[in-house]
C-alpha cells in the first residue's frame, strides 16, 4: 500500500507539496483539507484583486488537484472538525501548510482603537476572505495611513487611491468597491521607518504609482539618495530602478489631480492618539545607522487621520500538540521536519516570506522526508477521513464543487470584472446544496 499523506492547507505551500508527493511517489494517497470551500489560499484571498496576473498560478495548482491520488477537502478544519491527533493516527504523514495568517501588531499605545486595522484583516476584507466579511472598516475619512514599504502596504495604498471605475474591473468584493467608490478619501500617506535604499516592495509596484487615474504620486526629494550615487554598481540595479521612478514622482505637484498619495520615509509611528476611535498617530523621525539599525531621532510630530492599515508583516498561530516557536512566531522545525511524520511547509515552515513560487522547495524537501518513512499498514489514510466525515455529519467540498462554485463566479461577473465572489461558507455551501 502507498503512503497516506493529509496535507493542512490548501494555499501554495500545501499544494506544492502535493505536486512533490505524487512526483517522489507515485503510489501515494495526497488528502488536502483547508478550513473554507475554495482552495488556493492567499492566491485567491491575498494577492491584490487588481493583479489577475500574479492568479494564473492556481492552474498549475488545479492539474495537481485533478490528479487521481489527490484529493481536496474544503469547508473541513481541523481543530472544529477533526483533531491533529486523529489525523496522525489516520495517515502516515501530516504537513502542516496553514501559512502566517495572523496580523503583527504595531506594539504601541492605542493599537487597538477603532479604525486601526492589520493588513491581512483589511486585505481579507477586501479580498472576500469569508472571515473578514463583516469587517466594515469606516472608510468615511479624507486622510488614510498606510505602514510599512513592502507590497502589501503599495497595494492597500494603490486600492485605496483608485475610483469605483478601476477596482470594479477586479474580483475586489463587491461591498469594498462600493465602499471605497464612496469614500471622501483625499491623501493616502505611506510611511517607512527606513529609507528609500531599504524598501522592500518592487519595481513593478512602486511603478503602478505613476498610472494611478485619479490619484498623482508625492515623494520628498530631499529624502532621495544623490544622483551621483552609484547603485548599479553597488550590485543594487533594483533599488536604483525604484529611486529613479521616485525620482520623478517627487517632480510631481499635488494639485494635479483629485487624490495624493505621498510616500513618506523615515518615520515610524510611537502611539496612536483618540479616545476609542484613532484621530492620529503620533509619528518619530529615524534614520538608518552605518550598521542597518534603525534608531528613533527623538523629533516627533503628528498626523491627523481616522484610517490606519499596518502592513509590516503576519505571523502564524500555534496549534496544540505541535512545538511553536514564540520569538519565530512559526512551527519549529528543521528543513520542514517537526518530528517524524509531522512536516512544516510553506509560510508554517519559514515564516511570512518570498513569492508564491517561494514556496516550491519547501514542497519538494518535504516530500523527500517522507518518502524515507515506511507505510503503516495500521493506518485507514483517506478511507478513516471518509468515515469521521460520515460519522460527524460533516460537509466537505469536493474539488468537483469548488468548480461550480468557480463557474458560478465567473458567470455572476460584472462591469468586465473576471469574477464576482461569494461572501461567506453559508452562501457557498447552500449553492451547492440547492
Amino acid at each position: 500500500m502507498g503512503m497516506s499523506v493529509a496535507i493542512i492547507g490548501a494555499g501554495a505551500g500545501g499544494f506544492y507539496t502535493a505536486a512533490a508527493l505524487i512526483k517522489e511517489l507515485p503510489d501515494c494517497r495526497v488528502d488536502v483539507l483547508d478550513k473554507l470551500p475554495t482552495p488556493y489560499g492567499l492566491i485567491r484571498g491575498g494577492i491584490a484583486p487588481d493583479h489577475q496576473s500574479s492568479k494564473k498560478i492556481a492552474k498549475v495548482f488545479e492539474r495537481t488537484a485533478m490528479a487521481d491520488n489527490v484529493r481536496f477537502l474544503g469547508n473541513v478544519e481541523v481543530g472544529r472538525d477533526v483533531t491533529l491527533e486523529e489525523l496522525r493516527n489516520t495517515y502516515d504523514a501530516v504537513v502542516l501548510a496553514t501559512g502566517a495568517p495572523a496580523d503583527r501588531t504595531l506594539g504601541i499605545p492605542g493599537q487597538d482603537k477603532q479604525g486601526v486595522f492589520g493588513s491581512a484583516a483589511f486585505v481579507g476584507w477586501y479580498n472576500c476572505l469569508p472571515e473578514e466579511r463583516f469587517l466594515n472598516p469606516d472608510l468615511s475619512t479624507e486622510t488614510a495611513v498606510v505602514i510599512g514599504a513592502g507590497n502589501v502596504a503599495l497595494d492597500v495604498a494603490r486600492l485605496l487611491a483608485k475610483t469605483g471605475d478601476e477596482v470594479r474591473v477586479t474580483d475586489m468584493s463587491h461591498y469594498a468597491q462600493d465602499a471605497i467608490d464612496d469614500a471622501p478619501i483625499k491623501d493616502v500617506l505611506i510611511y517607512a521607518r527606513r529609507g528609500p535604499l531599504q524598501a522592500a516592495f518592487t519595481h513593478k509596484e512602486i511603478k503602478e504609482f505613476g498610472e494611478l487615474e485619479n490619484a498623482v504620486t508625492l515623494v520628498d526629494p530631499d529624502v532621495l539618495p544623490a544622483e551621483d550615487e552609484e547603485l548599479v554598481a553597488k550590485g543594487r540595479g533594483s533599488q536604483q530602478k525604484n529611486v529613479d521612478l521616485m525620482r520623478g514622482y517627487s517632480s510631481n505637484k499635488g494639485d494635479e489631480k483629485p487624490v495624493r498619495v505621498h510616500i513618506n520615509f523615515y518615520a515610524k509611528p510611537v502611539e496612536v492618539l483618540g479616545d476609542d476611535a484613532v484621530t492620529g498617530l503620533r509619528m518619530e523621525k529615524t534614520v538608518v545607522e552605518e550598521d542597518g539599525s534603525c534608531v528613533g531621532t527623538g523629533e516627533f510630530f503628528e498626523v491627523p487621520c481616522s484610517l490606519v492599515v499596518a502592513c509590516i508583516g503576519t505571523h502564524g498561530q500555534p496549534m496544540e500538540g505541535v512545538p511553536y516557536n514564540e520569538s519565530w512566531q512559526q512551527f519549529e522545525n528543521e528543513d520542514g521536519v517537526i518530528e517524524p511524520g509531522l512536516y512544516a511547509a510553506g509560510w508554517a515552515k519559514r515564516g511570512a516570506s518570498g513569492t508564491v513560487a517561494t514556496n516550491h522547495p519547501d514542497g519538494v524537501a518535504v516530500a523527500g522526508h517522507i518518502a524515507e518513512l515506511t507505510p503503516d499498514a495500521g493506518k485507514a489514510g483517506p478511507d478513516g477521513l471518509d468515515a469521521m466525515v460520515a460519522e460527524r455529519n460533516l460537509r466537505p467540498v469536493s474539488f468537483e464543487e469548488w468548480k461550480k462554485i468557480d463557474d458560478a463566479e465567473v458567470a455572476a461577473a460584472e462591469h468586465g470584472a473576471p469574477r464576482r465572489k461569494f461572501t461567506t461558507v453559508e452562501e457557498m455551501v447552500a449553492f451547492l446544496d440547492a
